[in-house]
């Protein structure tokens, strides 16, 4: 049972180019914006198309594969673990954040 705990699985297409960032000592982050969409008929018999948004976050080599091969509108698999932060923005207000970490990437398509 412990291998389901926190666990999230995703398929879906990147929204816009990764965002890598680079600390000190050469370890990187990616941060990316990933498209999961869902379709379903409605009472009218209407199809109707959902599209959700996820933060998606990778570390180390992680990080590395998404900066070179990963671009806007590539599809991808990931599973990694939700997690949730928050923080103070510039106008004092407190902000909440919920966002997958990654630890294993599956590159798709073409």
């Amino acid at each position: 049972m412990n291998a389901m705990k926190n666990k999230v699985q995703l398929i879906g297409h990147v929204g816009q180019e990764p965002e890598i960032k680079t600390f000190d000592g050469g370890k990187k982050v990616a941060n990316i914006s990933l498209a999961t969409n869902d379709s379903y008929t409605n009472a009218k018999g209407e199809k109707v198309e959902d599209t959700q948004w996820h933060k998606v976050k990778a570390w180390g080599k992680l990080a590395e594969i998404i900066e070179k091969y990963v671009t806007k509108g590539k599809e991808i698999c990931v599973e990694g673990k939700l997690t949730y932060s928050d923080y103070i923005d510039k106008d004092g207000e407190k902000r909440y954040v919920t966002e997958i970490v990654i630890s294993d990437l599956l590159l798709l398509g073409k």
